[in-house]
Protein backbone atom coordinates (compact mmCIF):
# COMPACT_ATOMS: atom_id res chain seq x y z
CA UNK A 1 0.00 0.00 0.00
CA UNK A 2 1.63 3.35 -1.27
CA UNK A 3 1.26 6.16 1.85
CA UNK A 4 0.57 9.64 0.79
CA UNK A 5 2.99 12.38 2.07
CA UNK A 6 3.44 15.60 1.21
CA UNK A 7 5.60 17.25 -1.35
CA UNK A 8 8.55 19.01 0.37
CA UNK A 9 11.30 21.32 -0.93
CA UNK A 10 15.44 21.02 -0.27
CA UNK A 11 17.52 24.03 0.48
CA UNK A 12 18.00 24.30 -3.44
CA UNK A 13 14.52 24.68 -3.81
CA UNK A 14 14.88 21.08 -6.12
CA UNK A 15 11.67 19.14 -4.89
CA UNK A 16 11.03 15.54 -2.65
CA UNK A 17 8.57 13.84 -4.64
CA UNK A 18 6.41 11.14 -2.57
CA UNK A 19 5.55 7.84 -4.69
CA UNK A 20 1.70 9.46 -3.72
CA UNK A 21 2.11 12.66 -3.35
CA UNK A 22 -1.21 14.70 -2.21
CA UNK A 23 -2.36 17.43 -4.83
CA UNK A 24 -4.60 20.05 -3.52
CA UNK A 25 -6.99 21.22 -6.25
CA UNK A 26 -9.42 24.20 -7.09
CA UNK A 27 -12.45 22.27 -9.58
CA UNK A 28 -13.66 26.07 -10.73
CA UNK A 29 -16.60 27.46 -11.63
CA UNK A 30 -18.85 27.64 -14.62
CA UNK A 31 -17.23 24.27 -16.39
CA UNK A 32 -14.93 23.87 -14.51
CA UNK A 33 -16.64 20.48 -12.65
CA UNK A 34 -16.52 19.30 -16.21
CA UNK A 35 -12.99 19.77 -17.49
CA UNK A 36 -11.77 19.03 -14.00
CA UNK A 37 -13.56 15.30 -13.64
CA UNK A 38 -12.26 14.76 -17.51
CA UNK A 39 -8.58 16.15 -16.86
CA UNK A 40 -8.61 14.13 -13.19
CA UNK A 41 -9.24 10.94 -15.24
CA UNK A 42 -6.77 10.95 -17.86
CA UNK A 43 -3.98 12.27 -15.48
CA UNK A 44 -4.84 9.34 -12.95
CA UNK A 45 -4.61 7.05 -15.93
CA UNK A 46 -1.08 8.30 -17.32
CA UNK A 47 0.50 7.97 -13.84
CA UNK A 48 -0.76 4.52 -13.55
CA UNK A 49 0.23 3.88 -16.76
CA UNK A 50 3.59 5.12 -17.02
CA UNK A 51 4.58 3.55 -13.52
CA UNK A 52 2.79 0.57 -13.51
CA UNK A 53 0.60 1.34 -10.42
CA UNK A 54 3.81 2.46 -8.54
CA UNK A 55 3.14 6.04 -8.46
CA UNK A 56 -0.43 8.19 -7.98
CA UNK A 57 -2.04 10.98 -6.73
CA UNK A 58 -3.83 11.57 -3.37
CA UNK A 59 -6.04 14.31 -4.34
CA UNK A 60 -6.89 17.12 -1.98
CA UNK A 61 -10.49 19.34 -2.45
CA UNK A 62 -9.72 23.37 -2.04
CA UNK A 63 -13.58 24.76 -1.39
CA UNK A 64 -12.53 28.03 -3.58
CA UNK A 65 -14.70 30.53 -6.02
CA UNK A 66 -18.61 30.00 -6.29
CA UNK A 67 -18.53 26.45 -4.41
CA UNK A 68 -16.25 27.57 -1.73
CA UNK A 69 -18.78 31.02 -0.98
CA UNK A 70 -21.87 28.59 -0.70
CA UNK A 71 -20.06 25.82 1.61
CA UNK A 72 -18.21 28.21 3.67
CA UNK A 73 -19.18 32.08 2.83
CA UNK A 74 -15.95 32.76 1.88
CA UNK A 75 -14.64 33.05 -1.76
CA UNK A 76 -10.94 32.43 -1.18
CA UNK A 77 -10.15 31.17 2.58
CA UNK A 78 -6.99 32.11 4.10
CA UNK A 79 -6.82 28.31 4.52
CA UNK A 80 -6.86 27.45 1.49
CA UNK A 81 -3.96 29.35 0.39
CA UNK A 82 -2.16 27.92 3.24
CA UNK A 83 -2.36 24.60 2.15
CA UNK A 84 -1.71 25.18 -1.52
CA UNK A 85 1.67 26.96 0.02
CA UNK A 86 1.87 24.02 2.09
CA UNK A 87 1.97 21.19 -0.18
CA UNK A 88 3.95 23.07 -2.91
CA UNK A 89 1.84 22.25 -6.22
CA UNK A 90 -1.74 22.57 -6.73
CA UNK A 91 -4.05 22.36 -9.95
CA UNK A 92 -7.19 24.44 -10.48
CA UNK A 93 -9.91 25.10 -13.20
CA UNK A 94 -11.30 28.35 -14.20
CA UNK A 95 -12.76 30.88 -11.62
CA UNK A 96 -15.43 33.37 -11.83
CA UNK A 97 -14.34 37.40 -12.03
CA UNK A 98 -17.19 40.11 -11.95
CA UNK A 99 -16.66 42.99 -14.78
CA UNK A 100 -16.16 46.32 -13.39
CA UNK A 101 -18.04 44.94 -10.11
CA UNK A 102 -17.82 42.32 -7.47
CA UNK A 103 -15.10 40.73 -6.13
CA UNK A 104 -11.85 40.77 -7.15
CA UNK A 105 -10.38 38.56 -9.81
CA UNK A 106 -9.84 35.22 -7.35
CA UNK A 107 -6.97 34.28 -10.13
CA UNK A 108 -5.46 37.40 -9.37
CA UNK A 109 -5.22 37.05 -6.03
CA UNK A 110 -3.87 33.94 -5.74
CA UNK A 111 -1.18 34.68 -7.36
CA UNK A 112 -0.59 37.82 -5.39
CA UNK A 113 -0.99 36.25 -1.90
CA UNK A 114 1.13 33.15 -2.58
CA UNK A 115 3.45 35.42 -4.75
CA UNK A 116 3.07 33.71 -7.46
CA UNK A 117 5.40 36.15 -9.48
CA UNK A 118 5.66 33.87 -12.96
CA UNK A 119 2.51 33.32 -15.25
CA UNK A 120 4.55 30.64 -17.37
CA UNK A 121 2.03 29.46 -20.85
CA UNK A 122 3.68 27.29 -23.24
CA UNK A 123 2.29 27.57 -26.73
CA UNK A 124 2.59 24.74 -28.81
CA UNK A 125 0.73 23.31 -32.18
CA UNK A 126 -0.93 20.05 -31.39
CA UNK A 127 -1.74 18.22 -35.46
CA UNK A 128 -4.54 18.37 -36.85
CA UNK A 129 -6.04 21.00 -34.52
CA UNK A 130 -7.32 23.29 -37.14
CA UNK A 131 -5.78 27.01 -36.75
CA UNK A 132 -6.60 29.75 -39.26
CA UNK A 133 -2.53 29.99 -40.13
CA UNK A 134 -1.14 28.59 -43.03
CA UNK A 135 1.89 27.73 -41.07
CA UNK A 136 0.70 26.78 -37.35
CA UNK A 137 3.27 23.76 -36.70
CA UNK A 138 5.72 27.19 -36.74
CA UNK A 139 4.42 27.98 -33.53
CA UNK A 140 6.31 27.31 -29.87
CA UNK A 141 6.61 29.59 -27.74
CA UNK A 142 7.22 29.92 -24.00
CA UNK A 143 5.37 33.09 -22.31
CA UNK A 144 6.80 34.22 -18.68
CA UNK A 145 4.38 36.86 -17.71
CA UNK A 146 5.20 38.55 -14.76
CA UNK A 147 2.34 38.24 -12.21
CA UNK A 148 2.43 40.68 -9.03
CA UNK A 149 1.93 44.48 -10.57
CA UNK A 150 1.71 46.77 -13.61
CA UNK A 151 -1.96 47.40 -13.62
CA UNK A 152 -3.11 44.09 -12.53
CA UNK A 153 -2.32 45.10 -9.41
CA UNK A 154 -5.38 46.86 -8.61
CA UNK A 155 -3.99 50.08 -7.27
CA UNK A 156 -7.17 52.00 -8.58
CA UNK A 157 -10.18 54.12 -7.89
CA UNK A 158 -13.90 54.56 -9.92
CA UNK A 159 -15.15 57.65 -11.15
CA UNK A 160 -16.30 60.40 -8.74
CA UNK A 161 -15.02 58.90 -5.57
CA UNK A 162 -13.54 60.70 -3.06
CA UNK A 163 -10.00 58.55 -3.93
CA UNK A 164 -9.74 59.47 -7.87
CA UNK A 165 -10.93 62.93 -6.98
CA UNK A 166 -7.74 63.28 -4.46
CA UNK A 167 -5.50 61.65 -7.06
CA UNK A 168 -6.59 63.94 -10.01
CA UNK A 169 -6.07 67.34 -7.50
CA UNK A 170 -2.99 65.76 -6.45
CA UNK A 171 -1.66 65.28 -9.52
CA UNK A 172 -2.91 68.47 -11.15
CA UNK A 173 -1.46 70.44 -8.09
CA UNK A 174 1.73 68.68 -7.35
CA UNK A 175 2.73 67.19 -10.16
CA UNK A 176 0.77 69.76 -13.44
CA UNK A 177 -0.64 67.02 -14.41
CA UNK A 178 -4.36 67.76 -16.34
CA UNK A 179 -6.71 64.99 -15.96
CA UNK A 180 -10.23 65.44 -17.26
CA UNK A 181 -13.13 65.42 -14.39
CA UNK A 182 -14.38 62.51 -13.13
CA UNK A 183 -11.57 60.20 -14.36
CA UNK A 184 -11.29 56.77 -12.79
CA UNK A 185 -7.82 56.27 -11.66
CA UNK A 186 -5.29 53.59 -11.73
CA UNK A 187 -1.81 53.12 -11.03
CA UNK A 188 1.00 50.95 -13.09
CA UNK A 189 3.71 49.95 -10.79
CA UNK A 190 6.76 48.14 -12.01
CA UNK A 191 9.76 47.08 -10.09
CA UNK A 192 13.16 46.45 -10.80
CA UNK A 193 13.20 43.48 -7.75
CA UNK A 194 9.95 41.83 -9.59
CA UNK A 195 11.19 42.95 -13.32
CA UNK A 196 14.56 40.97 -12.88
CA UNK A 197 13.22 37.86 -11.11
CA UNK A 198 10.49 37.35 -14.11
CA UNK A 199 13.17 38.02 -16.67
CA UNK A 200 15.71 35.53 -14.29
CA UNK A 201 13.37 32.69 -14.37
CA UNK A 202 12.88 33.28 -18.39
CA UNK A 203 16.70 32.95 -19.34
CA UNK A 204 17.10 30.02 -16.90
CA UNK A 205 14.18 28.38 -18.54
CA UNK A 206 15.45 29.29 -21.98
CA UNK A 207 18.84 28.08 -20.82
CA UNK A 208 17.71 24.42 -19.16
CA UNK A 209 15.77 24.09 -22.58
CA UNK A 210 18.12 24.65 -25.34
CA UNK A 211 15.72 27.43 -26.61
CA UNK A 212 17.56 29.72 -28.79
CA UNK A 213 16.59 33.07 -28.06
CA UNK A 214 14.22 35.13 -24.95
CA UNK A 215 12.58 38.68 -26.17
CA UNK A 216 11.60 41.31 -23.58
CA UNK A 217 8.28 42.61 -24.69
CA UNK A 218 7.44 45.87 -24.39
CA UNK A 219 6.05 48.93 -24.34
CA UNK A 220 8.88 51.60 -23.62
CA UNK A 221 8.33 53.79 -26.29
CA UNK A 222 5.28 55.61 -24.72
CA UNK A 223 5.45 54.01 -21.01
CA UNK A 224 8.98 54.93 -20.61
CA UNK A 225 9.91 54.45 -16.91
CA UNK A 226 8.10 51.47 -16.32
CA UNK A 227 7.93 48.99 -19.07
CA UNK A 228 11.12 50.59 -20.59
CA UNK A 229 12.00 49.64 -17.32
CA UNK A 230 11.67 46.34 -17.87
CA UNK A 231 12.93 46.41 -20.86
CA UNK A 232 16.57 47.73 -19.17
CA UNK A 233 15.59 45.41 -15.91
CA UNK A 234 15.80 42.48 -18.34
CA UNK A 235 19.32 43.70 -20.34
CA UNK A 236 20.74 44.17 -16.60
CA UNK A 237 19.58 40.74 -15.33
CA UNK A 238 21.33 38.88 -18.57
CA UNK A 239 24.59 40.76 -18.30
CA UNK A 240 24.70 40.45 -13.85
CA UNK A 241 23.66 36.65 -13.82
CA UNK A 242 24.11 35.00 -17.69
CA UNK A 243 27.05 36.46 -19.15
CA UNK A 244 28.15 33.70 -20.33
CA UNK A 245 25.13 31.98 -21.34
CA UNK A 246 23.69 34.98 -23.20
CA UNK A 247 24.55 37.70 -25.96
CA UNK A 248 22.23 40.40 -27.17
CA UNK A 249 21.34 41.41 -30.49
CA UNK A 250 23.43 44.05 -30.86
CA UNK A 251 26.44 42.37 -29.52
CA UNK A 252 26.02 40.19 -32.51
CA UNK A 253 25.87 42.61 -34.84
CA UNK A 254 29.07 44.35 -33.80
CA UNK A 255 31.27 41.58 -32.61
CA UNK A 256 30.07 38.55 -34.37
CA UNK A 257 29.11 39.87 -37.65
CA UNK A 258 25.54 38.67 -37.11
CA UNK A 259 26.32 35.03 -36.35
CA UNK A 260 25.25 34.37 -32.82
CA UNK A 261 27.87 32.16 -31.42
CA UNK A 262 27.53 28.77 -30.31
CA UNK A 263 25.62 28.17 -26.85
CA UNK A 264 24.92 31.20 -26.52
CA UNK A 265 20.69 32.61 -25.74
CA UNK A 266 20.23 35.19 -27.84
CA UNK A 267 18.79 38.13 -25.71
CA UNK A 268 16.15 41.13 -28.10
CA UNK A 269 13.54 42.98 -26.94
CA UNK A 270 10.28 44.16 -29.32
CA UNK A 271 8.16 47.15 -28.95
CA UNK A 272 4.45 44.91 -27.99
CA UNK A 273 2.47 46.00 -31.62
CA UNK A 274 5.53 44.99 -33.18
CA UNK A 275 5.58 41.58 -31.64
CA UNK A 276 2.07 40.98 -32.12
CA UNK A 277 2.72 41.25 -36.00
CA UNK A 278 6.06 39.13 -35.57
CA UNK A 279 4.42 36.02 -33.92
CA UNK A 280 2.15 36.18 -37.37
CA UNK A 281 4.53 36.70 -39.76
CA UNK A 282 7.59 34.97 -38.29
CA UNK A 283 6.95 32.92 -35.39
CA UNK A 284 9.70 30.53 -35.59
CA UNK A 285 12.13 33.36 -34.85
CA UNK A 286 10.51 33.25 -31.00
CA UNK A 287 10.98 31.12 -28.50
CA UNK A 288 10.92 32.42 -24.88
CA UNK A 289 9.28 36.04 -24.10
CA UNK A 290 9.39 37.47 -20.83
CA UNK A 291 7.18 40.39 -20.72
CA UNK A 292 5.12 42.69 -18.13
CA UNK A 293 1.54 41.55 -16.57
CA UNK A 294 -1.11 43.14 -19.10
CA UNK A 295 1.13 42.20 -22.52
CA UNK A 296 1.26 38.76 -21.02
CA UNK A 297 -2.46 38.44 -20.83
CA UNK A 298 -2.76 39.54 -24.46
CA UNK A 299 0.15 37.98 -26.01
CA UNK A 300 -0.73 34.46 -24.83
CA UNK A 301 -4.15 34.81 -25.60
CA UNK A 302 -2.93 35.49 -29.04
CA UNK A 303 -0.71 32.78 -29.83
CA UNK A 304 -3.48 30.33 -28.35
CA UNK A 305 -5.48 31.55 -31.05
CA UNK A 306 -3.04 30.21 -33.53
CA UNK A 307 -3.14 26.70 -32.39
CA UNK A 308 -6.39 26.07 -31.84
CA UNK A 309 -8.33 28.54 -29.19
CA UNK A 310 -7.63 28.43 -25.15
CA UNK A 311 -8.79 25.34 -25.09
CA UNK A 312 -5.46 24.05 -26.14
CA UNK A 313 -2.99 26.35 -23.78
CA UNK A 314 -1.93 25.51 -20.10
CA UNK A 315 -0.35 27.53 -18.36
CA UNK A 316 1.27 27.73 -14.73
CA UNK A 317 1.62 30.08 -11.70
CA UNK A 318 4.96 29.85 -10.47
CA UNK A 319 6.84 31.30 -7.62
CA UNK A 320 9.51 30.65 -5.39
CA UNK A 321 7.87 28.26 -2.71
CA UNK A 322 4.75 27.13 -4.45
CA UNK A 323 3.13 26.65 -7.99
CA UNK A 324 -0.71 26.40 -9.15
CA UNK A 325 -1.28 24.60 -12.42
CA UNK A 326 -4.38 26.12 -14.34
CA UNK A 327 -7.15 26.01 -17.24
CA UNK A 328 -5.98 29.41 -19.04
CA UNK A 329 -9.53 29.95 -20.19
CA UNK A 330 -13.12 31.38 -18.31
CA UNK A 331 -15.63 29.68 -16.61
CA UNK A 332 -17.83 29.62 -19.72
CA UNK A 333 -21.08 29.82 -17.69
CA UNK A 334 -23.67 29.09 -20.48
CA UNK A 335 -22.06 25.62 -20.60
CA UNK A 336 -21.96 24.35 -17.01
CA UNK A 337 -22.95 21.08 -16.34
CA UNK A 338 -23.21 20.30 -20.10
CA UNK A 339 -20.47 18.07 -20.05
CA UNK A 340 -19.39 20.06 -23.39
CA UNK A 341 -16.54 21.95 -23.68
CA UNK A 342 -13.08 21.15 -24.33
CA UNK A 343 -10.89 20.05 -21.39
CA UNK A 344 -7.72 20.32 -22.97
CA UNK A 345 -6.13 23.13 -21.29
CA UNK A 346 -6.30 21.79 -18.18
CA UNK A 347 -5.06 18.53 -19.21
CA UNK A 348 -2.36 20.13 -20.93
CA UNK A 349 -1.89 21.88 -17.54
CA UNK A 350 -2.13 18.50 -15.83
CA UNK A 351 1.24 17.53 -17.90
CA UNK A 352 3.09 20.75 -17.09
CA UNK A 353 2.42 19.47 -13.28
CA UNK A 354 3.63 16.10 -13.81
CA UNK A 355 7.03 17.31 -15.67
CA UNK A 356 7.22 20.25 -12.88
CA UNK A 357 7.09 17.04 -10.02
CA UNK A 358 9.68 15.22 -12.23
CA UNK A 359 6.84 12.81 -13.60
CA UNK A 360 7.97 13.55 -17.28
CA UNK A 361 6.85 9.73 -18.41
CA UNK A 362 3.77 10.43 -17.80
CA UNK A 363 3.68 13.94 -18.39
CA UNK A 364 4.67 12.64 -22.35
CA UNK A 365 1.68 10.33 -22.16
CA UNK A 366 -0.93 12.81 -21.86
CA UNK A 367 0.53 14.82 -24.50
CA UNK A 368 0.94 11.81 -26.98
CA UNK A 369 -2.27 10.52 -26.26
CA UNK A 370 -4.24 14.08 -26.44
CA UNK A 371 -2.47 14.16 -30.09
CA UNK A 372 -3.72 10.57 -30.85
CA UNK A 373 -7.11 11.46 -29.90
CA UNK A 374 -7.68 14.49 -31.81
CA UNK A 375 -6.13 12.28 -35.06
CA UNK A 376 -9.20 10.12 -34.86
CA UNK A 377 -11.57 13.75 -35.30
CA UNK A 378 -13.30 12.87 -32.14
CA UNK A 379 -13.27 16.26 -30.65
CA UNK A 380 -15.29 18.66 -28.53
CA UNK A 381 -17.49 21.24 -30.16
CA UNK A 382 -14.94 24.02 -30.15
CA UNK A 383 -12.56 21.66 -32.66
CA UNK A 384 -15.22 19.81 -34.52
CA UNK A 385 -16.77 22.73 -36.13
CA UNK A 386 -13.77 23.66 -37.43
CA UNK A 387 -12.52 20.43 -38.83
CA UNK A 388 -13.52 19.01 -41.85
CA UNK A 389 -14.74 15.09 -41.22
CA UNK A 390 -14.95 15.47 -37.16
CA UNK A 391 -17.70 13.71 -34.99
CA UNK A 392 -18.64 15.79 -32.02
CA UNK A 393 -18.55 14.32 -28.41
CA UNK A 394 -18.88 15.26 -25.15
CA UNK A 395 -15.97 16.27 -22.82
CA UNK A 396 -16.55 13.12 -20.59
CA UNK A 397 -16.05 11.42 -23.92
CA UNK A 398 -13.52 12.65 -25.47
CA UNK A 399 -11.34 12.27 -22.08
CA UNK A 400 -12.17 8.95 -22.68
CA UNK A 401 -10.71 8.82 -26.27
CA UNK A 402 -7.59 10.16 -24.63
CA UNK A 403 -7.73 8.14 -21.83
CA UNK A 404 -7.87 4.71 -24.53
CA UNK A 405 -4.89 6.17 -26.43
CA UNK A 406 -3.22 6.03 -23.23
CA UNK A 407 -3.84 2.34 -22.24
CA UNK A 408 -2.94 1.20 -25.63
CA UNK A 409 0.47 2.66 -25.46
CA UNK A 410 3.47 0.55 -24.90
Amino acid sequence: MIVSEKITKNQDGSLNVPDKPIIPFIEGDGTGPDIFRASRRVIDTAVKKAYAGKKEIQWLELLVGEKGFQHTGEWLSNEALATINDHIIAIKGPLSTPVGKGIRSLNVTIRQKLDLYACIRPVQYISPVPSPMKYPEKVNMVVFRENTEDVYAGIEWPSGSPEAERMTQFLKESMHVDIPALSGIGIKPMSPSNSKRLVKAAISYAISHGLPSVTLMHKGNIMKFTEGAFCKWGYDVAKEMFQQQTITEQEVFEKFNGKIPTGRVLIKDRIADQLFQQILLRPDEYHVIATPNLNGDYISDALAAQVGGLGMAPGANVGDNCAVFEATHGTAPKYAGLDKVNPSSLILSGAMMLDYMGWKEAAAKIRTGLQKAIEQKKVTYDLARQMEGATEVKCSQFAECIIQAIETMS
